[in-house]
């Protein structure tokens, strides 16, 4: 007879234990990572296209509320998101640079709106003539986010009752101009692919230097891509933990199947861990609480600009304070006219 007990081991137990939990982990991480088909990050998109991701933008709870961020916070990191965005797209195609450009996203929720009027600030902003189109003729909303008015626009114009130069607003510092959608009509599709909507794409590419359209998202219906193959080519926002990979390898097919041009990809709604490494810029920040206004600049730009104090030959104390950078504000308010989300 056994004069020790043989059951239990705890040596045995606490080992079987053990290696049962990592077998369980091991598997939950395996089926996770098969099951989980969302874009996170830079490469979940890389999986999906060749396209390049040409801007990261992180989310921020209160985005919602401020919609037009480069000109209500333009030094927080996202209005610099926007810049970086500006900026490689002037290096897309140094030969065959796009005058016209489509910005538009696979589903509705992406923010492509908010992204294209951003884009559009930040390019007036930095002395470029732009031209903003809504060509969202499902559901526009342009008008709404920057407080102009809607009725009279893009349809207006198409259907021979208005003139370009009469439906087209004036925004911010002159540079920018806002053609709205106008009334909202029963064949939009129809009306983006006709003779008069790729004629008066010639006549803004002639007046300015850079025209950003605004259009409904590629996969419910074919707006996006019909603009696309008759413009320099697309601009595709993709948001981050909302869209999945196979839902944005369906939109850049549509763009594919018609043969236009994809210029890039907008990763919209990062975590901020994804973009933590251009927390520099977030240096400075509005005045809180909700009345917090909106600043402009040289007799009326949106979004203040910073001008670097200029040097003399003398030498400074090296502890000289950052107050030698002098901001330049015009006491000039905008109101943003919209708070609610961008759903298109």
């Amino acid at each position: 007879m056994p004069t020790v007990p043989t059951s239990p081991n705890p040596k045995r137990n606490l080992a079987l234990g053990v290696l049962l939990g990592l077998i369980v982990g091991f598997g939950v991480a395996v089926l996770r990572e098969v099951l989980d088909t969302k874009v996170r990050s830079e490469a979940d998109v890389q999986k999906v296209t060749d396209a390049s991701v040409i801007a990261r933008i992180g989310h921020d709870e209160d985005a919602p509320q401020h919609p037009l961020i480069v000109q209500s916070s333009p030094h927080s990191h996202r209005s610099e998101a926007f810049r970086r965005l500006r900026t490689n797209l002037q290096f897309l195609d140094l030969d065959d640079r796009p005058k016209t450009i489509v910005v538009t996203s696979s589903l509705s929720g992406e923010s492509k709106t908010t992204t294209a009027i951003n884009l559009a600030i930040t390019m007036a902003d930095a002395g470029s003539r732009v031209a903003l189109v809504d060509a969202d003729l499902r559901r526009p909303s342009i008008a709404e986010y920057m407080g102009l008015e809607g009725e009279v626009g893009l349809t207006t114009v198409l259907i021979g009752q208005a003139d370009l130069q009469d439906a087209i607003q004036p925004w911010g510092n002159g540079s920018l101009h806002v053609l709205p959608s106008g009334q909202v009509p029963p064949n939009p599709s129809e009306l983006l692919g006709s003779r008069s909507m790729a004629n008066l794409l010639e006549q803004l590419t002639s007046a300015y230097d850079i025209v950003l359209i605004d259009t409904p998202p590629l996969l419910p219906v074919t707006d996006a891509a019909i603009l696309a193959k008759i413009t320099g080519g697309a601009l595709v926002v993709a948001a981050a933990d909302n869209l999945h990979r196979q839902q944005l390898a369906d939109g850049l097919g549509a763009l594919d199947d018609v043969g236009a041009r994809v210029l890039g990809v907008v990763l919209n709604r990062l975590a901020h861990k994804q973009t933590d490494a251009y927390s520099y810029y977030d240096y400075y920040t509005p005045a809180s609480g909700t009345g917090a206004k909106s600043r402009r600049t040289r007799g009326g730009t949106s979004g203040p600009t910073q001008r670097r104090a200029s040097r003399t030959g003398t030498r400074r104390s090296s502890s000289r304070s950052d107050a030698s950078e002098d901001m330049e504000i015009d006491p000039q308010t905008v109101q943003v006219s919209s708070p609610r989300e961008d759903n298109s």
